[in-house]
């Protein structure tokens, strides 16, 4: 299992490495915000640990409810690949580094919940990497609704950065 999961993420991570030093990104996501007096983010999830995405939603809630109560204008993002891909989906991902186990099985819900709460209640947009989604094999359509995609999720994490945003991450 450990040489199937070095070699899978091995390539995974040459053909995103590839894909960003080669690829012009056609987004589907929303375009960047602009002018200085909002206040930009984007967070990096590309790990399959619920803990660490119960804490990420955690400090985006605290994040925007301070902003909120400041009456700061702000533009959050969440740019989901490789094991992050996970929390996106209700496919048990059968076969792949990042297969659904029983405990994961017993959370998502409740994360899936939590993580719509972030998009309804305050705006937080999401997006998803289209290359981890083919390594994976794993349709558009078994994403949640209203999830867009990116071609790379690194090209659109420094696309961002270049825009403004703050980048953060969960470890």
């Amino acid at each position: 299992m450990r040489r199937y999961l070095t070699g899978w993420l091995l390539k995974t991570a040459t053909l995103a490495l590839l894909c960003a030093a080669t690829a012009v990104s056609a987004q589907t996501a929303s375009p960047p915000a602009e002018g200085e007096d909002v206040f930009k983010v984007v967070w990096h999830v590309d790990f399959p640990e619920p803990r660490r995405l119960s804490a990420l939603i955690q400090n985006v809630n605290n994040m925007v409810t301070t902003l909120q109560g400041t009456l700061t204008d702000y533009d959050v993002r969440i740019v989901f690949l490789a094991g992050g891909v996970r929390f996106l989906t209700e496919d048990p991902l059968k076969g792949t580094p990042f297969e659904a186990d029983e405990a994961f099985l017993r959370q998502r819900p409740e994360l899936l919940q939590r993580l719509q709460q972030l998009r309804t209640l305050h705006d937080v947009k999401f997006e998803v990497c289209e290359i981890t989604l083919e390594q994976l094999g794993l349709p558009k359509e078994r994403i949640v609704e209203g999830v867009p995609s990116v071609r790379s999720g690194v090209v659109r994490i420094a696309e961002l950065q270049q825009h403004g945003y703050a980048y953060l991450k969960v470890e």
